[in-house]
């Protein structure tokens, strides 16, 4: 199980989001040539906190932990894998979903943050089917309800056992009073194109569907009897196999455990540190250059595995973003800074695009798409400072353009023997890390004209002043030494004494701007309702449906329409 016997300075548990299969409690992970079998197999007495059991593969935080470690270890470790299948090791049960007494018991700040992380990892195993050429296959031997369905929905193909009883369910609405959490609802009208009002009685029956309606609605891919049912997966795999994009070779990169000191006003890794003031409500994020060249071809960053420092970097800020999100919740303020020799980044990003179609380095730059999208979706006030020493060029120039707000200085601060700050421009900020909607934080930031792109595309590889940095749009002001200090603490101060929640609708309606997609879509709209839904009584109440289920008791609801 994901965590660590570990209390934080607020009396909660520490949730730990690294793990390996060494440690798992919940998943069984297979790999035979180039297919992989991902086995539900759920620990009922392993939950992360007391007062619940993840009966029937039903699970928390920690069951998702893991198979988001499965799913990246995939993508890392086993270059030859073109085929997941994901299936339940127990009998007939696929998954029964969010854990009910988990969702009753958990604070809302731990069931939007479950369903945030439980998000992200089913748009990461569509991620790796699209740019890794890993593409998934669910078995459904059993029943697959709720967050169940939800799981199967994120894979590319899913076989239903035409057994009379196994069925596909989303009871959330008529059982719980809530909404599938992860994504659901979308991907059943956006994914699978199923109709509108089938998809309207598939959600408001306690049931589900099974056989061959579940098939004729599209809410599976086929039916297979059981007598049947493994030649069944065994011939899909050897298709989807034989049609994966995926093209490698050599050995995969062990994904060794981040070298990481946590403490109750700090956390402390390689290049990334995060010191915290909880005063303040601040959480400052520290990225450091390189400290040497990059290698100098594949073979010198295939030696250097885990350690190669885009993917170092990656994983920690990655660690600590999660870290931040679960285990901080009274930080306000994510205040992004980095130092180091800004020419080590630029180089590192030069290695990373002259050999993009190698498939190491496109998993790198897919892993930096997926990290800074999770601080995009951050529940909290981001903001960069780039002072002297700093290092945001590139792909750390995410950073700046990420941020709710971005503040330069304009020279150098006096007794400070740093250069002065320089923001520069590589062809990574024009592509490769793309938020959920689809644009890229540059053509996000300039809607008004798209002309702007293009006017910063033609400034790439420029070191850029403060004041060049504003006026093309890069900052959102540029300050001098005299006016830093005043205009950075009155900023922090004032954010920090905001509402979170009036704060949290605002930035995340302001960060998406422009078109939507069916990621956008589970981050914005469903993710918004959720958060409202998971504070109604009707759903939370005392005599709400998360509360009263399974007791006997039917739930009582407020009935007015608002």
């Amino acid at each position: 199980m994901a965590g660590e016997d570990r209390v934080l300075a607020n009396g909660a548990k520490f949730i730990d989001f690294q793990t390996d299969p060494s440690r798992y409690r919940h998943w069984k992970l297979d790999v035979a040539g180039d297919v992989a079998t991902l086995s539900m197999d759920v620990d009922e007495d392993g939950g992360l906190f007391e007062g619940y059991q993840l009966k029937l593969n039903s699970y928390d935080l920690g069951v998702d932990i893991e198979l988001a470690d499965a799913v990246q270890r995939l993508r890392f470790e086993h270059p030859d894998v073109k085929v997941v299948v994901l299936r339940s090791a127990k009998n007939r049960v696929f998954c029964a979903g969010a854990n009910i007494r988990m969702l009753a018991g958990a604070t809302h700040a731990h069931k939007v943050n479950f369903c945030k992380f439980t998000n992200e990892t089913r748009n990461g195993m569509e991620d790796s089917s699209e740019n890794s050429g890993q593409r998934y296959i669910t078995v459904v031997n059993g029943t697959a309800a709720g967050g169940g369905y939800e799981l199967a929905l994120a894979t590319d193909h899913i076989i239903l056992a035409d057994d009379g009883s196994s069925s596909v369910a989303l009871p959330e609405v008529p059982l719980l009073a809530v909404l599938p959490g992860t994504g659901g609802l979308t991907r059943v009208v956006d994914k699978r194109k199923v109709r509108r009002d089938h998809a309207d009685f598939f959600c408001t029956i306690e049931e589900g569907i099974k056989g061959k309606r579940a098939a004729q609605w599209r809410l599976v891919d086929e039916l297979a009897p059981n007598s049947k049912l493994e030649a069944r997966i065994s011939e899909r795999a050897k298709q989807f196999a034989e049609t994966s994009a995926r093209k490698t070779d050599g050995k995969g990169v062990a994904l060794t455990p981040l070298k990481r000191t946590v403490d109750d006003k700090s956390l402390r890794y390689g290049f990334v540190t995060v010191d915290i003031d909880r005063t303040a409500r601040i959480a400052t994020v520290s990225v450091q250059a390189p400290d040497k060249a990059p290698p100098s071809d594949i073979d010198g960053m295939i030696a250097q595995g885990a350690s190669f420092w885009p993917l170092q970097v990656a994983r920690e800020i990655d660690d600590a973003i999660l870290h931040l999100r679960i285990n901080e919740l009274e930080i306000a303020l994510l205040v992004f800074k980095s130092h180091g020799d800004p020419a080590q980044v630029l180089a590192y990003d030069a290695f990373l695009d002259a050999n993009k179609s190698h498939w190491l380095v496109n998993e790198i730059r897919h892993y930096w798409k997926r990290v800074l999208k999770r601080i995009d979706v951050t529940s909290r006030t981001l903001v960069t400072l780039v002072e002297p020493g700093s290092c945001f060029v590139g792909t750390l120039a995410e950073l700046v353009f990420a941020a709710d707000r971005s503040y330069m200085l304009i020279g150098s601060r006096e007794g400070d023997n740093r250069p002065p700050p320089a923001l520069q421009l590589t062809a990574l900020n024009f592509g490769p890390y793309p938020m959920s909607h689809g644009l890229t934080r540059l053509e996000s930031r300039f809607q008004a004209d798209p002309s702007d792109v293009e006017r910063a595309r033609g400034r790439i590889g420029e070191a850029l002043d403060a004041e060049q940095a504003e006026e093309l749009g890069l900052v959102t002001f540029a300050l001098d030494d005299i006016d830093w200090d005043d205009e950075i603490r009155v900023f922090l101060e004032e954010r920090a004494s905001f509402s979170p929640d009036s704060l949290t609708g605002m930035e995340a309606n302001l960060r998406f701007v422009g078109p939507e997609t069916m990621e956008s879509k589970i981050f914005a709209r469903l993710t918004a309702w959720q958060n409202w839904i998971f504070q109604r009584p009707n759903a939370v109440g005392e005599e709400g449906a998360l509360r009263r289920y399974g007791s006997g008791q039917k739930p009582k609801f407020d009935m007015t329409r608002v």
